[in-house]
């Protein structure tokens, strides 16, 4: 058992530390801090300098951080406010995620992908990282202007796209689609039906009892999420849709925002994990060929995304110099690309070949269209000082 601790302690340092390492590399280099993450995964896990043996229970844990990070997603979302964005964004946002998942099959068939793979790999890819897109933009240009606006509405709609997916390869499979569509929506809407009754009469009145203990607050917001998440994961939902809609329920409080605070770091820390986890079990150094294919075709998806992103915009009379920098800081593939492929593979939809490919393509388009919007847009990390902006 002392050994067993020993590991673990062991593994959590080396993770933290190399994460640490590369982290301060990758902002020199302006790149997102959550590819050091991944990097330090395939340096230091079982491919690479083989310093962590098994990142399977480092995913595990590191789950808890996407779990989080769709709590905080419905967190920061009123009810109100989300009916308002999807009703301005669902178009342009189904529009392209449909334009993006034709263009991805038809690519995955070309290099004899099966079928099935292509189908998941066309789902994966068609959406934009909610995570690169918000950090990379300045805070003022976010919460203040038009394009901050638009941008938040359609990064919604499509990671609400992209639970529902999610959920959909978790199905039973002797159901029927429509029948089993027809049972994820009834079991959440009454998920939210309860959360939000949970909400009203039991939770709101204890924050205002004991709205003065900030430790309170913070372990019964833990305690929320987690009951939901698990309720989701019991009635054959998932962890994520639960934490999402538990979220949501808490989202009406006037202290929904100081909660997400609290939360974050939290959040970050668990983050740290998954990504790690991930880039533990790749092997993008074994030079398999579809890791090459998804270095190459991740360069074209930037290319067609940007000039997706730009038409549907244009038909939604955005102007031309904000459909210019939108398209561009939306034009990579998304965290939840990643996940849906983790989500397929675990249920026997996926094969290795089309892993490889869709963890390539991912991490291909994070790398590109960073270096990209850092160059030309104002960002935080931005290499010019009069783009340097936050």
């Amino acid at each position: 058992m002392p050994s067993d601790i020993a590991l673990i302690i062991f593994e959590l340092c080396t993770i933290v530390i190399s994460s640490a390492v590369l982290g301060t590399l990758f902002l020199y280099a302006r790149q997102p801090i959550i590819l050091a993450y991944i990097a330090a995964g395939i340096v230091i896990g079982p491919d690479g300098l083989g310093w962590v043996k098994n990142a399977e229970n480092i995913s595990q844990i590191g789950h808890l951080g996407v779990i989080l990070l769709l709590f905080l997603l419905g967190l920061n979302l009123q009810p109100r406010k989300l009916l308002t964005l999807f009703k301005e964004s669902a178009l342009v946002t189904l529009g392209t995620s449909g334009f993006f998942f034709g263009c991805t099959f038809v690519f995955a068939l070309t290099i004899q992908l099966a079928l099935m793979d292509a189908l998941v790999a066309a789902a994966a890819l068609m959406f934009s990282s909610t995570v690169i897109g918000l950090k990379l933009i300045p805070t003022t240009t976010l919460h203040h202007q038009r394009m901050g606006e638009v941008m938040t509405s359609i990064l919604l709609v499509q990671d609400i796209l992209a639970i529902t997916v999610i959920l959909l390869l978790n199905m039973n499979s002797d159901q029927t689609l429509i029948a089993a569509f027809v049972l994820l929506i009834t079991k959440a809407v009454a998920l939210c039906v309860l959360a939000f009754a949970g909400v009203k009469y039991v939770i709101l009145p204890l924050f205002r009892k004991f709205d003065v203990i900030q430790e309170y607050s913070f372990i019964t917001t833990l305690a929320w999420c987690l009951l939901w998440a698990e309720i989701g994961h019991q009635v054959d939902l998932s962890y994520e849709s639960g934490a999402f809609i538990a979220g949501l329920s808490i989202a009406v409080s006037k202290v929904s925002q100081a909660i997400a605070q609290h939360l974050k770091p939290l959040r970050e820390f668990f983050l740290i994990l998954f990504f790690f986890a991930i880039g533990a079990k790749m092997q993008l150094l074994t030079g398999h060929v579809y890791t090459l294919y998804g270095i190459g075709f991740g360069a074209i998806l930037i290319v067609l995304k940007r000039w997706g992103f730009k038409q549907a915009l244009g038909f939604a009379n955005e102007k031309s110099t904000m459909r210019n920098e939108l398209s561009a800081r939306l034009s990579q593939a998304s965290e939840f690309s990643l996940l849906l492929a983790y989500s397929a593979i675990n249920n026997g939809l996926l094969s290795s070949s089309g892993m490889m490919f869709i963890q390539s393509t991912t991490l291909s388009t994070f790398v590109i269209s960073t270096y990209w919007v850092v160059k030309h847009y104002p960002t935080p990390i931005s290499l010019a000082n009069k783009l340097r902006q936050d």
